[in-house]
């Protein structure tokens, strides 16, 4: 009995201590310079100390600078700029908190006051804009709950929204807007079992309204896009689910999408972004192909495009590159969310891209694809648990878009170079043929083709030439 009083006490302890921890120091005032006034406005600058971050080129040594991505080059007959239409994602970028399933927060930014307030929503989209110029991005991504507080009711949390988005409208005036918007159908209770595949209508209907919210106010702001990611659209198992019944359910509610996206006259594109797992243990948008059957299965072909991300890549078992290549010949690929994971973590750490190899891969999709307006790179990335200060924010950034703009340039090598073209040209020659050009018809019967096998007798069959292959590639980087 002693022995479980001692226990219980060391187990209230370790609460009340993890919970001083999580709630984080008071943060405003804040010791960067600016300050909040007895009415709670943020004075002054959120990033002072900061400059507007200009190309330099590769020899410069200041961190706060480009070094590969120059906004006005002209790469392949485009502007880096127009390659790129960089984005940035706000839930990453102000609404991370460092923490993970193992740890508290870590980052407690200068202009945080500890609440979710409509005030302090506020805060964080004037902090957003103001990291908008300096970084000389001119679009941003958002979750309809990242921006404005959850209310006690729909018309609540409505009316939140509609107050941060005129705020927004405000800042951004006419050379920024939204690269796409999106409901939160994942975080809150309700969608424990999903929105648009939920058991109960009346969440199903909730998703609904929460969308046809997000999408008007996404059209509001002059959005490009409109995404739609699943993360709860799946099942834990499936001797307790319907999946038939739940396919058709999503279908449903992404036709009941495009009908409105009409209905208000949005002309953005609506992408759904493929994830395989996690939350649940099965996503019914696995990957690419997936999500191009399940389109092609209702109808939906022609009403969206595919987001796809690097790291949801590599958890389906896949490159990045196969899944933009996967898209871009399935005429889907409409957005890239820019990041990348880790190879010894099984989960999507949404690490900011660095490996030039990779990023060339990536560039190669999107050259091919004749790049990806009125999509972009959205930055889907966040800062790592032990990155603090508000400078990595900028850092963090500024080596992404590098590492993509470096990507482009060794791309663009590869391609006016023309061998690894030529290479692969040389591999399939051999339907270059008359008889292969009707194969690829489709007039190419088996009888036919068993008449000239015997004929030709035992295929000579040439080497794939992958090592000349890698060491072309190589030689761009």
């Amino acid at each position: 009995m002693k022995g479980g009083r001692i226990l219980l006490l060391l187990v209230c302890s370790s609460v009340i201590t993890l919970g001083v921890f999580a709630a984080g120091p008071p943060t405003c005032p804040a010791d960067l310079g600016g300050k909040c006034s007895d009415s709670g406005e943020w004075e002054g600058e959120f990033f002072p100390g900061i400059p507007k971050i200009k190309y330099e080129g590769p020899s410069s040594k200041n961190p706060l600078a480009f070094k590969w991505y120059n906004v006005e080059e002209e790469i392949l007959g485009k502007k880096m700029k127009d390659w790129m239409r960089f984005s940035i994602a706000f839930w990453h970028t102000f609404r991370g908190t460092g923490g993970d399933p193992f740890g508290a927060p870590t980052k407690y930014w200068p202009w945080e006051d500890g609440t979710n307030s409509l005030a302090m929503a506020k805060r964080r989209m004037r902090a957003n804009f103001e990291f908008l110029e300096k970084i000389g991005v001119d679009r941003w991504c958002f979750h309809d709950r990242d921006i404005a507080p959850d209310g006690e009711t729909l018309e609540e949390s409505n009316k939140n929204l509609d107050e941060v988005v005129a705020l927004a409208k405000e800042l951004q005036g006419t050379k920024i807007r939204p690269l796409w918007g999106t409901a939160q159908l994942f975080m809150h209770p309700r969608y424990m079992h999903g929105g648009a595949t939920s058991s109960e209508l009346g969440v199903y209907a909730y998703a609904a309204a929460q969308v046809k919210k997000a999408m008007e106010v996404t059209h509001d702001l002059g959005g490009e896009n409109y995404v739609f990611w699943g993360g709860r659209e799946g099942y834990q198992s499936l001797l307790n689910t319907d999946m038939e019944r739940e396919l058709d359910h999503l279908a449903r509610f992404c036709e009941a999408a495009v009908a409105y996206k009409k209905k208000i006259g949005f002309s953005g594109t609506l992408l759904i972004e493929p994830k395989p797992q996690e939350p649940t243990k099965h996503q019914y948008d696995w990957d690419a192909a997936t999500t191009a059957n399940f389109l092609r299965k209702y109808g939906l072909i022609g009403e969206f495009k595919l987001n796809i991300e690097c790291n949801h890549a590599t958890l389906s078992g896949h490159s990045c590159h196969h899944e933009l290549e996967t898209a871009r010949i399935n005429g889907l690929l409409g957005n890239i969310d820019a990041n990348t994971g880790d190879p010894q973590i099984g989960w999507d750490t949404d690490q900011f891209m660095t490996d030039i190899s990779e990023a060339t891969m990536v560039m190669l999709s999107v050259i091919r694809n004749g790049g990806l307006a009125p999509g972009g790179f959205n930055f889907d990335a966040k800062l790592r648990r032990e990155s603090t200060e508000v400078e990595d924010i900028f850092l963090a950034h500024i080596s992404g878009m590098d590492t993509l703009a470096r990507g482009l340039r060794s791309a663009a090598k590869l391609i006016q170079d023309g061998s690894l073209a030529e290479l692969v040209r040389k591999r399939y020659q051999s339907f270059d043929t008359e008889i292969g050009a009707q194969v690829e018809a489709g007039k190419g019967d088996f009888e036919t083709l068993e008449k000239l096998a015997m004929k030709w007798g035992e295929p000579k069959v040439p080497s794939a030439k992958q090592e000349l292959a890698e060491m072309i590639f190589q030689s761009a980087l």
